[in-house]
């Protein structure tokens, strides 16, 4: 019974502190993440596009941006990701590059003008996929704490176990694969020729596959190794709904100001299924055969609510020669909730250790005959207050570039985004796992006018 009990402990221990790698808030705010994934144009401006609009990802920031179209168009975009990982682990540096290369946007602006006398000049009907967030990477850690979770082998059989009280290594791995994207419906239309209103169904989507390894080694006082290795597991699927409304008014022919609300996301139905494995090598020495334990393997369901988002735009446009766009939004990460289980502590987080958040992003275009010329920077807060979060090392801070060429009915773009940011993780101690993230992307986008 006593063994049984310490097997118990070690392993809540094991949950309590190790896999807060891989905890509820952090899954939580990865899946609310957005990283502005869209046509090579709309990337190249940082994504300020909220009151700017005819641009076919605009309606992912604001649908009511369709019925700026003048034209049919239809677009499609691939892009290449890579992210250089640099893992900080009490004085040890490891890196790691992921390269990443996807179809990112695929979508469509058709522009009705009415058949009747009456101030609603025309209306738009858009469709556009576009990828949120994709979560392939890898990284790593290796070295010292000098803390330990396992202090006895879970076979020794002696009355009085060995302790193996000694830290000599820890090694942290954890891979991720998948995305989340989301298919947007919209539908706008402009009165006046100065008021563009519009909404839009989006259908999320979320595919999330995480491998994490766990190996720590200590010895007692003659230098016998207990050598323990914890491997889990998972795969996240799930679906959800939001809506998308918003406004763009055109104060003359070079002012536009605009607001969009999404509301949150509702995951009605997330599916997880679980494994994991606790292994301790065998200690020949001290006659101690290997432990091998299946902690957990199941599957289970529940809902998940992300934050509501609200950007306030503004555009001057510069005639023919170019522009200059700003959008600010403001995201309720407080509002993260699960329902469907038990994530009582895992809510109250939410609310207690995390911020609302607020994000600046800033284009410019500018136009040479049939070339144009475009960049942008982007600044985003972390919601983390616990690990990180005070420094404001965690938030993302990054700048875009890009090229766009009119042959005419046909376009073709060029799209460079470059963004840095740090995340902190917990092992042993709060932050004691920190990675350094810099991450670039080239894009390119053909669109015909139809």
């Amino acid at each position: 019974m006593k063994r049984i009990l310490l097997i118990v402990a070690f392993t809540a221990l094991t949950y309590s502190s190790y896999s807060q790698l891989l905890n509820y808030n952090e899954l939580g705010i990865l899946f609310s993440k957005d990283d502005n994934y869209g046509t090579a144009r709309f990337e190249a401006m940082s994504g300020a596009f909220g009151a700017l609009g005819s641009d076919i990802s605009a309606i992912g920031i604001n649908p009511a941006g369709g019925a700026i179209a003048i034209n049919n168009k239809i677009s499609f975009t691939l892009g290449n990701r890579n992210t250089d990982y640099n893992s900080n682990y009490y004085g040890n540096t490891t890196n790691y590059q992921d390269d990443y290369f996807n179809i990112s946007q695929v979508g469509g602006v058709f522009v009705f003008d009415t058949a009747y006398n009456s101030d609603w000049n025309r209306f738009a009907f858009s469709f556009n996929y576009r990828m949120k967030k994709d979560f392939d990477g890898f990284y790593s850690a290796q070295g010292n704490s000098n803390r330990l979770f396992y202090n006895e082998h879970f076979a020794d059989t002696n009355a009085v176990p060995n302790q193996f009280d000694g830290s000599i290594d820890q090694y942290i791995s954890t891979s991720t694969s998948g995305q989340s994207s989301v298919f947007n419906v919209g539908f706008s239309a402009v009165h006046q020729d100065k008021l563009f209103v519009g909404a839009s169904l989006n259908f999320h989507d979320l595919d999330l596959t995480r491998i994490s390894f766990f190996n720590e080694v200590n010895d007692d006082v003659n230098g016998n190794v207990l050598d323990v290795e914890n491997y889990t597991e998972s795969y996240i699927q799930g679906s959800g709904f939001s809506l998308g409304l918003g406004f763009i008014y055109k104060f003359n022919q070079n002012l536009r100001l605009g607001l969009a609300y999404e509301t949150p996301t509702w995951y009605q139905e997330v599916i997880e299924d679980y494994y994991d494995e606790l292994y301790m090598n065998a200690v020949e020495d001290l006659d101690i055969d290997e432990y091998i334990d299946i902690i957990g393997t199941e599957s289970f369901y529940y809902s998940f609510k992300s934050p509501s988002r609200i950007t306030a735009s503004s555009a001057y446009i510069f005639g023919k020669q170019g522009l200059i766009s700003v959008d600010y939004t403001y995201k309720d990460y407080k509002s993260i909730k699960y329902r469907d289980g038990n994530f009582e502590q895992e809510n109250s987080n939410f609310k207690n250790n995390y911020r609302n958040t607020q994000a600046l992003n800033i284009g410019t275009e500018w136009r040479f005959d049939r070339m144009s010329v475009r960049g942008g920077y982007h600044y985003e807060k972390d919601p983390n207050l616990v690990a990180g979060g005070n420094t404001n090392k965690d938030n993302i801070r990054g700048f875009s570039l890009g090229l766009g060429y009119s042959f005419g009915n046909t376009k073709f773009d060029l799209g460079y985004t470059n963004s840095e940011n740090k995340e902190f993780y917990s092992i042993y101690n709060t932050g004691d796992l920190n990675i350094d993230n810099n991450t670039s992307r080239i894009t390119g986008t053909i669109t015909f006018n139809l």
